[in-house]
């Protein structure tokens, strides 16, 4: 996509921003990053949408999951 820049900048276009209220811009070695800012701390979000499975024990022995040897 191509946009133009005028004296006051570039518009991006709206629908490449859905569900962004805020961006952050940075310019690193001519490369334009445009970055959106999500509202509130995204670790806060962790375990909303939890997975079922058979395992009922994987809150106490988690690590025995992770790293249990094939």
């Amino acid at each position: 996509m191509r946009v133009i820049v005028t004296e006051q900048g570039a518009l991006i276009p709206k629908q490449l921003l859905e569900g962004v209220r805020e961006i952050e811009i940075h310019n690193q070695q001519g490369i334009l990053l445009v970055l959106p800012i999500f509202e509130g701390d995204p670790i806060l979000q962790l375990g909303q949408e939890p997975i079922t499975d058979l395992v009922e024990d994987a809150s106490i022995n988690h690590d025995r999951y992770l790293y249990a040897n094939p």
